[in-house]
């Protein structure tokens, strides 16, 4: 663990649950995404985890985990995940249900229990960069704390 982290409802969680990370700080910029963020921090887009809000056509709400350099097809997910229609929740939906400001949504501590959807080749990966509950933080962790404990399921979301 690092040695002197921030105090997020996602860096508290992570150590109730005893997983090593480490905090990489940047500048955050609205609208910058997970490519700005890597960007800065000299990172390979495809390592930055984008943590996206999203809700089916009866407005429940999900987190959908993709590579920052690539988008989500929402049709694939609403097939896979047995619903009719998934779309992105707005700014002010996606922090009720998460907790957390739009820029800095992390999928660990959320406000409410909500299912996780993981694009499956994040989990090949030795390594991520993942939003750690504020904006212009990332958390650099082992992929499999995604499935275990978190719960993600994976999925094949990615848009070629």
């Amino acid at each position: 663990m690092s040695k002197k982290t921030s105090e997020t409802q996602a860096t508290l969680w992570l150590k109730k649950q005893r997983i090593p990370f480490t905090e990489h700080v940047y500048v955050y910029e609205a609208r910058g995404g997970a490519n700005d963020a890597a960007h800065k921090l000299g990172l390979n887009p495809h390592l930055t985890i984008k943590t996206l809000v999203m809700e089916d056509e009866k407005k429940q709400p999900l987190i959908v985990l993709m590579h920052g350099d690539q988008e989500v097809s929402t049709k694939n997910l609403a097939r896979q995940t047995g619903a009719k229609h998934i779309q992105p929740c707005d700014p002010a939906t996606a922090q009720r249900h998460s907790g957390y400001l739009v820029g800095g949504t992390s999928p660990f501590g959320t406000r409410k229990v909500l299912p996780v959807w993981v694009q499956s080749s994040i989990l090949e990966l030795e390594h991520i960069y993942i939003n750690g509950g504020k904006r212009g933080m990332l958390l650099k962790l082992d992929p499999k704390v995604l499935t275990e404990p978190l719960g993600a399921k994976p999925v094949e979301v990615a848009l070629s």
